[in-house]
């Protein structure tokens, strides 16, 4: 993926609400249950490619596939009724959505391995129609930022900014593109923030969405802390599993230990997540609103 840089301002209103409310619609049951519904598609549609294409067709798909994929169907289906009871330890490593996310992209990575279109996980070329096809079936399942809930891996935060989120550009790669999310025309205010931080590193009392803090306080000599300490944003809302590990952000590149210099953070909880506990799915139909047709439109019902 290659897009022009955008810098978002976490102070401003649009972009807070923009960011909080795809946050909970990447983490919502309706989110995962289309995920899974597409999957489910995808999978039969291959397993017909392999075993209906005709064996003197040059494009062929790999049997050995089927194997992890109808894996992935199981994963959702174990992890699904879970998450419908709000219980989100379902991405959480080893758990089910989380192995069905990781599965996922080891599928994608082979899933086409005829040299002249693929190399070591990365595709290099338009797939012949047919299998493009199966291609697009496949990329139902996915929405950007989907990864969202999942533990963070390395301990580094999923978003230090928001542009892989809210920017349209980060939503196109090379040779296929993500749809876009349609926002509501109201979006929902942004919660202040509770009084629970948390830092780097220590353990994510409740599931909910996170915003990275600074905390500052004036000094007497540079050593006395004095008056009223200070909260500020440092960074893009991340969304937490309870019982996980708060992240760090990803600093810039050190060449003397050919690592990255990964920066410590408060975390505030802005929204504590109890959806489903109750065992009831709200209409979630915002989250998968349909474009509004252009102004010059003209319904069929009104043409005479």
């Amino acid at each position: 993926m290659s897009y022009t840089i955008k810098q978002y301002d976490m102070q401003d209103d649009e972009t807070r609400r923009k960011v909080f409310w795809l946050l909970k619609r990447l983490t919502s049951y309706t989110l995962w249950k289309k995920k899974r519904d597409a999957w489910e598609i995808f999978a039969k549609a291959f397993e017909d490619a392999v075993k209906t294409w005709p064996k003197d067709q040059p494009e062929q798909m790999e049997a050995d596939s089927l194997i992890r994929i109808y894996d992935i169907v199981n994963l959702y289906s174990k992890g699904l009724p879970e998450l419908a009871k709000g219980n989100r330890h379902v991405w959480r490593e080893g758990q089910a959505l989380n192995e069905a996310m990781r599965s996922y992209a080891a599928v994608s990575s082979v899933f086409y391995r005829d040299p002249n279109y693929w190399e070591r996980g990365m595709q290099l070329a338009p797939y012949p129609p047919k299998v493009e096809t199966l291609n697009k079936l496949m990329l139902a399942s996915e929405y950007q930022g989907d990864q969202a809930p999942q533990e963070v891996p390395n301990r580094v935060a999923y978003w230090k900014n928001p542009g892989n989120l809210i920017n349209p550009e980060a939503y196109k790669y090379e040779f296929h593109e993500l749809p876009y999310p349609i926002f509501p025309e109201l979006l929902p205010k942004v919660p202040d923030g509770t009084d629970t931080f948390i830092q780097s590193d220590q353990i994510v009392p409740v599931d909910g969405i996170w915003e990275p803090v600074k905390i500052e306080q004036n000094k007497v000599l540079g050593i006395i802390p004095v008056g009223k300490k200070t909260i500020s944003n440092n960074g893009c809302f991340n969304y937490f599993v309870r019982e996980t590990k708060a992240p760090k952000f990803r600093g810039s590149y050190n060449k003397i230990t050919s690592r990255y210099d990964n920066i410590a953070t408060h975390w505030r909880l802005l929204w504590k997540d109890t959806r489903y506990k109750d065992g009831i799915i709200p209409d979630e139909s915002e989250y998968f609103l349909e474009p509004k047709p252009p102004a010059d439109h003209i319904s069929p019902d009104h043409i005479a």
